[in-house]
């Protein structure tokens, strides 16, 4: 084992970094699947940066623990960790729990993680972590499967509570005897009170948890046993600026954002006061070199290419418009699901964008600019005074010189990907196809109950008085016939109006289409639906549509409040 000297002490420690950005966590993974990762801004390269500064400021080493998923899109950065001498080690392409995953699919994670990383930055990968949670005593099996994959060592055993109560020895370094070897097991130290294993090194722990008796137990442990100390940290929790996660219950935000202020001064303390290394070089692993002519577990992704017979179907000219208003924290995350769209439809879709400031007083118009300025595909355009919604849509449909005008939330809760299917439901006598989340065939992830109440209430009103039996008449997310819209002026200017579009098309005579739609929770930013005269707004309109239906009451042309 490597030996130290550092501030006087006897011997180094451990210390090692997961390499995970703010919106990859554990505290989030119900609300942001890894297929959404890319739509969001990368904080990485400069949380590495930090990392590396204070590691550098402080003379210690360590290992880095990253995902197949980063090293493929951001090798650059682990090549600037191996640069400044530290070690990178896996945690799964997906940073999947163990428990998420059967054996077998578990190993060819493990070979295609590995592969990643070690191409990205040309140098041996022997060491793993579970990405969500920790190998618990129903787990081991894992550690055969790594052992048998040539990993040298694991760290994602971390007893807590009564686990291993009898294998009190797998709290601090230790050789597990795998079925066919050993391996080192490398787990963040922990401290037993009353026969309860109580983590203390890293992390949450670190963060949460009152600053004095985390010391304490850090002295105690490295004065009573010869076995390292074992600490970890995230390189998000540096970062004290992150963008907030409103999506997020409470108790979660609480996990992850409480005291990350207070973070970099915890951790700069342990590393100022003990000497720390990578695991590699603690154990003195020898490791060989990457092995050229290695398999890969998974073929390399095929470059999209428009074949043959793609490229000569005439696309179908579509345009966009995203009414936007005080939305300055979601528009990053918007341009990029839009330049998802655009990569995954160019064969069949030519899209053009309007988005519409509807008098936002953040740096919604600023950010707007920055992001869309120069894109000639974009036109954008600025209400002075916010004016609501359905009169931001009708501005944008004013404006479209294409047949077909789809609309768009700016925070992405439906993906705007879903056009393609839709687009092919708008027949010569179609004015306009919505879709529903509350379609027998949709589906509703993480969105607050009283949404959901708010939009089934509204559709068994509107569904009494309208011709169109739709099971949701208050999502904007639809596609129009840009004629069918030529000249409406609506009553209600906000949410409310969103109905009423669709409502005077359908007292119109026109043939409408509703499909089945995956509404998502917002990720970013904050609703702006004002619960209650949303409600009253909507009951005023079902009594005017019915009016008008059964009585001949035309309904009023404009706002009159």
């Amino acid at each position: 084992m490597a030996d130290g000297t550092k501030r006087g002490t006897a011997r180094n420690h451990i210390v090692t970094v997961n390499v995970e950005d703010y919106f990859q966590v554990g505290a989030f993974r119900d609300i942001i699947p890894f297929q959404h990762w890319e739509r969001f801004d990368t904080r990485i390269q400069r949380n590495t940066e930090s990392t590396l500064e204070l590691l550098e400021a402080t003379q210690n080493r360590a290992t880095f623990f990253a995902s197949g998923w980063i090293g493929e899109n951001y090798g650059e950065i682990l090549r600037t960790i191996t640069e400044h001498g530290h070690e990178i080690a896996c945690t799964g392409y997906y940073q999947q729990s163990i428990r998420d995953i059967p054996p077998a699919a578990f190993e060819q994670d493990l070979q295609r993680s590995r592969n990643a990383l070690e191409d990205a930055t040309g140098q041996s990968v022997v060491g793993f972590r579970v990405g969500r949670g920790r190998i618990g005593p129903d787990d081991l099996w894992a550690l055969d499967a790594l052992q048998d994959n040539s990993f040298l060592y694991d760290s994602s055993i971390c007893p807590i509570g009564r686990q291993f109560l009898h294998e009190q020895w797998r709290s601090r370094l230790h050789q597990h005897q795998a079925a066919r070897g050993e391996i080192w097991e490398v787990p963040p130290s922990a401290t037993r009170k009353f026969g309860w294993a109580i983590p203390f090194s890293g992390g949450n722990y670190v963060r949460q948890l009152p600053e004095w008796p985390i010391k304490e137990a850090a002295a105690r442990w490295v004065e009573a046993r010869d076995a390292p100390l074992v600490m970890y940290f995230h390189i998000w929790e540096l970062d004290s600026e992150q963008p907030n996660i409103s999506a997020a219950p409470l108790l979660q935000r609480i996990r992850h954002y409480r005291n990350i202020g207070k973070m970099p001064g915890r951790v700069r303390y342990f590393l100022e006061k003990y000497p720390f290394t990578s695991v590699r070089e603690y154990l003195d692993l020898t490791v060989d070199p990457v092995k050229a002519d290695r398999h890969l577990a998974f073929p390399a992704p095929v470059p999209k290419v428009l074949t043959a017979a793609s490229a000569s179907t005439p696309q179908t000219e579509l345009t966009i418009v995203i009414p936007c208003y005080n939305e300055e924290a979601s528009l990053r995350y918007l341009a990029r699901t839009l330049s998802q769209f655009e990569e995954d439809t160019c064969s069949k879709l030519r899209s053009y964008f309007i988005t519409v400031d509807d008098g936002s007083t953040d740096k919604t118009w600023s950010v707007l600019q920055s992001l869309f300025g120069s894109n000639p595909e974009f036109k954008l355009l600025r209400h002075e005074e916010n004016q609501g919604i359905a009169s931001a849509i009708l501005t944008g449909v004013r404006e479209a010189k294409t047949e077909y005008v789809a609309v768009i939330d700016a925070d992405c809760t439906f993906d705007p990907r879903q056009l393609s299917d839709m687009i092919d439901m708008m027949e010569d006598s179609v004015a306009a196809v919505c879709a529903s989340p509350l379609h027998p065939s949709g589906s509703i992830a993480n969105v607050p109950q009283w949404r959901m109440a708010l939009s089934r209430g509204a559709a068994f009103l509107y569904r009494c008085v309208l011709r169109h039996k739709f099971s949701s008449y208050t999502s904007c997310f639809r596609i129009y016939r840009r004629e069918s819209l030529q000249g409406m002026v609506v009553h209600y200017d906000g949410f409310c109006g969103v109905a009423e579009i669709l409502a005077r098309l359908d007292m119109q005579g026109y043939a409408l289409r509703e499909c089945a739609a995956n509404l998502e929770v917002r990720v970013l930013g904050e609703s702006k639906i004002n619960l209650a005269s949303t409600i009253f707004d909507h009951l005023k309109l079902v009594s005017r549509l019915a009016m008008a239906r059964w009585l001949s009451i035309p309904l009023p042309a404009k706002t009159s409040d």
